[in-house]
């Protein structure tokens, strides 16, 4: 039996050392990418012309080349064995539409309204409320492949989990923001919504699954696993950094204007990542789910679909609004904080070393 060390000794050198200092490379990259939208505001600009339904057609390319590699390790066959096995699939459902919006909203209520009173105003914090709402009612569509990449979760069952949640968001996310923040006329961007369920689930999941068949087919299962899927163990890293530099090179001017105000919000977004995280995980190891599944049930719950609550925040409240200040926090804090998950799930990695289901 494997101990402790023998497992952080495992991960440090699957990890490699590219991956190993990733947080110091996304520190690097996001300062490059507000410098970059200063220093030549061109940049961002060309960028920003294309997009369509608020979702940056550049940025999508990026986020593809992080998914595609995960989607070839996917064995169709797999997909259904996943959906017998519902302990994850519960755990991920509940955290996420049952306890994680509720949880946002009385989180972030207690600091803008309580602890951050003097120095918020009373306006302004009902509308940071609103965007750390829309974060929280808003599950992770894409970058959840990455997390799940880098704590080796099972690719097939991290699928599962995020066809069944993009089901639930189509019904659920409207009435819950209602609900929360007492409005009637959420108007949610389903153009939005179902791009970027096209482009970050469906398209890598075809490009996945037609290239595993064509090599498999022409070279054989042994060349697929130990040469052609080799070829692409550093692309989700590389696709990563790169998309930070494109998205903070739009956000440098609200960061650099907005120091203060950014730190305050970004203080209970951190902590409900952190409580969300932590509570589905442990749930998981508590119902002694394997470790490949109980780190993306986490990681979807911690981590939010920033695009759509951005988009929400403003077609609400408007592109200068307090709200969508909140969101674009949500896209700062994640990131961070989700590198921080990813080195505790798999530091812990052996709590879950006997669990078989």
């Amino acid at each position: 039996m494997c101990d402790t060390k023998d497992f952080k000794k495992k991960d440090n050198e699957a990890l490699g050392f590219f991956a190993k200092y990733l947080t110091v490379w996304v520190a690097i990259c996001i300062v490059a990418g507000v410098v970059l939208g200063q220093v030549l505001p061109i940049v961002p600009e060309t960028l920003s012309r294309f997009e369509y339904a608020k979702v940056s057609i550049p940025v999508a390319i990026l986020i593809w080349l992080m998914i595609y590699p995960m989607m070839l390790k996917i064995d169709f066959s797999s997909v259904v064995n996943a959906t017998k096995k519902p302990k994850g699939l519960i755990v991920t459902c509940a955290t996420n539409w049952l306890i994680k919006p509720f949880t946002m909203y009385f989180i972030a209520s207690f600091f803008f309204y309580v602890v951050f009173k003097a120095l918020i105003p009373a306006d302004l914090a009902k509308h940071y409320l609103a965007g750390a709402v829309l974060l929280g009612a808003a599950p992770c569509t894409a970058m959840v492949f990455v997390w799940s990449h880098l704590t080796k979760g099972d690719p097939a069952y991290t699928l599962v989990q995020v066809a069944v949640n993009d089901i639930i968001l189509l019904v659920a996310f409207t009435p819950i923001v209602a609900f929360l923040l007492g409005v009637s006329d959420v108007i949610v961007p389903y153009d939005t919504l179902f791009l970027s369920v096209i482009l970050f689930v469906v398209i890598p999941l075809a490009g996945g699954y037609l290239s595993r068949r064509f090599v498999i087919k022409n070279k054989g299962q042994a060349y697929f696993d130990n040469v052609f899927i080799k070829k692409f163990d550093n692309i989700t890293v590389i696709g990563l950094l790169l998309t930070l530099i494109i998205i903070f090179s739009f956000q440098g001017e609200i960061i650099i204007n907005n120091p203060l105000h950014i730190a305050l919000i970004a203080v209970p977004l951190t902590l409900q990542t952190f409580f969300i995280f932590f509570l589905s995980y442990g749930w998981a190891k508590v119902w002694k789910l394997k470790h490949e599944i109980a780190a993306p049930a986490g990681m979807i719950g911690a981590s939010n679909f920033f695009e759509l609550a951005v988009a929400v925040a403003i077609s609400l409240f408007g592109l200068d609004s307090g709200a969508a200040l909140a969101t674009v926090v949500g896209v700062l804090v994640e990131v961070p904080v989700m590198l921080l998950l990813v080195r505790i799930a798999n530091n812990t990695k052996h709590w879950f070393q006997n669990n078989e289901v």
